[in-house]
């Protein structure tokens, strides 16, 4: 029964993982950045405050589908998300490709993008 229990436990955490899409690797973000998609921090207002991305939108994750639909961007817009992680980045990635954005981008963790950064 406990096998039955752990293995169903393993299933519903694995499925719930594969829901939010992997981060793109961080050359890829700078690319999109690089060609003008919109940065989004989806972090709290407290981490974005403390550092952030030059040019980042702060839109908490759990706001960003309001956010998107109230700007009422194009469906083909390049959107860059980044968090902390790449958690929450990458919920909000689902959020707006559930919507019908094409080209939002789960960037992954700040540090990881900013340890990343091309050369200007």
């Amino acid at each position: 029964m406990k096998q039955l229990i752990g293995a169903l436990l393993l299933v519903i955490w694995s499925s719930a993982w594969a829901a939010a899409p992997e981060p793109k690797d961080a050359n890829y973000a700078w690319q999109q950045i690089k060609s003008g998609a919109i940065i989004l921090d989806v972090r709290t207002p407290e981490e974005f405050a403390q550092s952030h991305l030059q040019g980042a939108v702060n839109v908490p994750y759990e706001q960003v589908a309001q956010w998107a639909q109230q700007q009422n961007l194009s469906k083909d817009t390049d959107i860059v998300l980044y968090c902390r992680s790449g958690n929450r980045s990458g919920k909000a990635t689902t959020a707006l490709t559930e919507l019908g954005y094409n080209n939002a981008y789960n960037g992954g963790g700040l540090t990881q993008l900013q340890n990343n950064k091309p050369e200007d």
